[in-house]
């Protein structure tokens, strides 16, 4: 009996390495499996954020000058007198985004009476935002606002809207006739989009003091051939310049504003000067 303890004790002493081995084994299976999954969970969140839709980039990234947007030959043809050839801008608290002028006078004619015009031209530009939209959809959005807005002027009557081509991607006319200061004006608006800005242009007109009122077609030609200019001057801030500049782009600028026409106003106005200094000379030798 007492030859069989030390016996026992090496039974039990071999024993007990198995199970030490297999804790082990245990342990380190554990560690390896703890690996995968975090490789695992962070390949599935980088996956899972190439997989979340991406807006396209807004294609403007400034407007342009809008009082400049418009021609001054067209400006002069559509109010011929205008308090203001410049224009006068509209209130923004920030230009990049929201923008526009108008130009308003009066043609006086005598005795055939006078005739009133007034042009007005805005700008909005959307920026594209994940969880907003892209800046174009964002702009058809507003496209679809600022129309319904133009066919809801208070007092309006003989209300008509048809779509327009030739004017940005889409382009909306609204006509209306409305009475005020007891006269009959004539109201056109296009409202257009190019992209992700929107452009609202409105021209009317009437007459004063038994001055004929103003053709509709007239009003809304003169409408259409100055929001086209608007429209184009949109595309012409997308240039070579840093994008966010808002510099007026120098295509939305008539013939009047190029180097050329500025050299012949000089030199014109050098003329005149010589003949002017010519006469005085002259009545200087008279007397």
């Amino acid at each position: 009996m007492h030859r069989s303890a030390p016996r026992l004790s090496r039974i039990l002493a071999c024993a007990a390495v198995p199970v030490m081995l297999v804790v082990a084994g245990c342990s380190s299976d554990s560690g390896d499996k703890k690996e995968p999954d975090s490789s695992e969970s962070s390949a599935s969140a980088s996956a899972s954020k190439k997989a979340e839709p991406t807006v396209e980039p807004a294609k403007f990234a400034a407007l342009p000058d809008p009082c400049k947007s418009i021609a001054k030959k067209t400006v002069t043809s559509l109010v011929p007198s205008a308090k203001s050839k410049s224009g006068t801008a509209a209130t923004s608290s920030d230009t990049s985004y929201r923008a526009g002028c108008s130009w308003n006078g009066l043609d006086d004619n005598g005795v055939k009476g006078s005739q009133y015009r007034w042009l007005d031209v805005g700008f909005t530009r959307f920026d594209s935002d994940q969880s907003l939209g892209s800046g174009a959809e964002r702009a058809r959005q507003d496209f679809d606002k600022q129309v319904a807005k133009a066919k809801v002027a208070e007092g309006a009557k003989k209300i008509a809207e048809a779509p327009v081509s030739g004017i940005g991607e889409q382009a909306t006319k609204i006509t209306y006739d409305l009475s005020k200061t007891k006269e009959d004006f004539k109201y056109a608006t296009i409202v257009a989009r190019t992209e992700n800005v929107v452009v609202t242009l409105t021209y009317n007109g009437a007459g004063y003091a038994g001055a004929k009122t103003p053709s509709a077609t007239d009003i809304l030609k003169g409408a259409e051939k100055a929001a086209k200019e608007a429209v184009a001057a949109v595309a012409g801030t997308e240039s070579d310049k840093p994008s966010g500049s808002t510099a007026p782009s120098e295509k939305a600028t008539d013939k009047e504003d190029s180097p050329k026409s500025s050299d012949k106003d000089s030199s014109d106005g050098k003329s005149t000067n010589r003949k002017t200094s010519a006469n005085k000379s002259s009545v200087k030798k008279t007397s």
